[in-house]
């Protein structure tokens, strides 16, 4: 979750109360503190908060959970007379473009700082580290409509933001630090996105970099803002996110005219839930009118229809808004949890130890015991990381994640050895020898189970180390195993074995392969192992 900074002077000019009552009202509302300054409060919002990821959108929703101003709020939207034209050559590189224009902006420095700090959140929650989504801010009096969104050649030429002099396209891939950062997004098209005015100037080469013709100060009055991407619904969610922080900052939002479509669209969604369902699922006793008013403070349009029913009208910043138990759990933030009534669960049980929780048990006593420290690595991982680094192939059978949150987290990992390498990575720095090892689930083909893995590095770890470590822990857990010659190229030929139990093969040891540790950063030889638990839990 991205640390959002928000600036106590403006917060609280923006809400109409004290920092102090906003610090205390934060927690409730579902955000964590994470340092408060005399300047200025850190906090976190969950990913699925992104209208948070800033002052304007905290102050909206404060002023609401606190009383203040509550319910639905009203945005008019007058067309600009501006238009887009987006290039059909863009259909497979980046097709997608969502515009508005923000009339009479006045910012002085902590809405600068809150508008940048709000896009880079974006571009991290809702964009993906800019793949799916990216955005634009540009200083609208000194370009000319109409736009163009086009599939530019590579060598196209502008002076890109905080730089002096012209750089083509495939040189700010090379040289700047937003293109030596974002390159990867688009540098296997043979053509690049850019959007330029009625006269040809560049205003925006998306993903990577403005140009410095557009760059907003605090005498920037008007605003043309353009998000581009990969996904139709992302782009929507970060332009409504983006214009309703400008209106906060007492702007006013006109429409732009994409080749016949208008964006942006900030009107309301609507929906009916029931009174009765909420209170089931909440365990909070309430009437209809109650519903309505506990809505209100969450900055809904609410309206009793009957005693059992609530008319709905959700504002078009709430992209988390996806079923009737989402607006459930906002009546419960405003009713305040502190509040519910604690009691004991009607039923009694005795717990016990799951079996595979008591293997896990048994394997970290005796990797300890062979002086190996415990690493505890995260489930999500990448493809980039468990296959191409390890110079093994993709696994068909991974588990994707459908909405990652980053390029780093979108599978569920199928071995566990990769995350080790990692941590190793991270840890190059530190004193050796290093010895770790992890235990804990994997999943494939929609299955989970077992696993665990040993890695060694230091000046001396050669195969004898790491087939003394796999052959005692194979005797302390009872396992009688073979070695067969094994074509893991993530370890180094002639010094690798898969051992099997039974004729099925549970695993593979060895040293690890020179081009692995290269990819990992790493100086030193390393030796690992690698076993499936799955037929060592009790019952199976």
């Amino acid at each position: 979750m991205p640390i959002v900074k928000l600036n106590n002077a403006y917060l609280t000019r923006l809400t109409g109360t004290d920092i102090e009552r906003i610090r205390a009202s934060l927690p409730m509302m579902g955000s964590e503190v994470e340092r408060e300054e005399e300047e200025q409060t850190d906090v976190q919002f969950f990913p699925n908060r992104p209208d948070l990821y800033s002052a304007e959108g905290t102050a909206r929703a404060l002023r609401g959970y606190l009383g203040i101003e509550t319910g639905l709020p009203k945005y008019e939207v007058k067309p600009s007379g501006i238009s887009f034209s987006v290039d059909p050559k863009l259909a497979n590189i980046r097709p997608y473009l969502g515009s508005a224009v923000i009339r009479n902006v006045h910012m002085d420095n902590a809405m600068i700082e809150s508008l940048m700090g709000l896009q880079e959140s974006l571009h991290w929650a809702v964009g993906r580290g800019r793949k799916k989504v990216a955005i634009g801010v540009h200083d609208l009096d000194r370009i000319e409509a109409p736009f163009s969104y086009i599939a530019a050649d590579r060598k196209t030429k502008f002076v890109p933001l905080d730089y002096e002099r012209e750089m083509t396209m495939e040189e700010i891939l090379l040289e700047h630090p937003k293109g030596k950062a974002y390159a990867k997004i688009v540098e296997e098209f043979e053509r690049f996105p850019l959007i330029t005015d009625a006269k040809g100037r560049v205003c925006s080469f998306p993903p990577i970099i403005n140009g410095e013709l557009t760059r907003v100060t605090e005498n920037t009055h008007n605003i043309l803002l353009d998000v581009t991407g990969i996904e139709p619904r992302a782009v929507g969610v970060a332009v409504k996110i983006l214009c309703a922080a400008f209106v906060e900052m007492g702007a006013s939002v006109e429409s732009v005219n994409i080749d016949g479509v208008v964006s942006p669209d900030l009107s309301p969604d609507k929906r009916i839930v029931s009174v009765s369902a909420c209170s089931k699922l909440t365990g909070i006793p309430m009437t209809a009118p109650q519903m309505t008013e506990l809505l209100m403070k969450m900055r809904f349009g609410a309206e009793v229809i009957d005693e059992d029913r609530v008319a709905v009208e959700i504002p078009c910043y709430r992209a988390d808004i996806m079923h009737d138990h989402d607006v459930y759990e906002d009546a419960a933030i405003a009713f305040g949890y502190d509040k519910i009534e604690t009691s004991l669960p009607p039923s009694f049980t005795v717990g016990k130890p799951h079996p595979v929780q008591k293997l896990y048990s048994l394997v970290r006593n005796i990797m300890v015991g062979l002086s190996y420290i415990e690493n505890t690595p995260f489930t999500l991982t990448s493809g980039e990381l468990s296959y191409k680094m390890m110079h093994r192939p993709e696994n068909p059978a991974a588990l994707h994640v459908l909405h990652p949150i980053s390029e780093d987290q979108t599978i569920i990992r199928t071995d566990i050895l990769p995350l080790l390498m990692e941590s190793l990575s991270i840890n190059r720095s530190r004193e050796l020898p290093q010895r770790i090892f992890a235990c804990g689930d994997v999943v494939e083909d929609l299955v989970t189970s077992p696993k665990m893995a040993a890695a060694s590095i230091h000046t001396a770890a050669d195969f004898s180390e790491i087939y003394a470590v796999m052959d005692a822990f194979s005797q302390m857990m009872s396992i009688e195993y073979e070695v067969r010659e094994s074509s893991d190229d993530a370890f180094i030929p002639g010094r690798r074995g898969d051992i099997y139990v039974s004729g099925e093969k549970v695993g593979v040891f060895g040293e690890i392969n020179p081009d692995v540790l290269v990819g990992f950063g790493l100086e030193h030889q390393a030796v690992a192992f690698e076993m499936d638990l799955r037929g060592f839990v009790e019952g199976k």
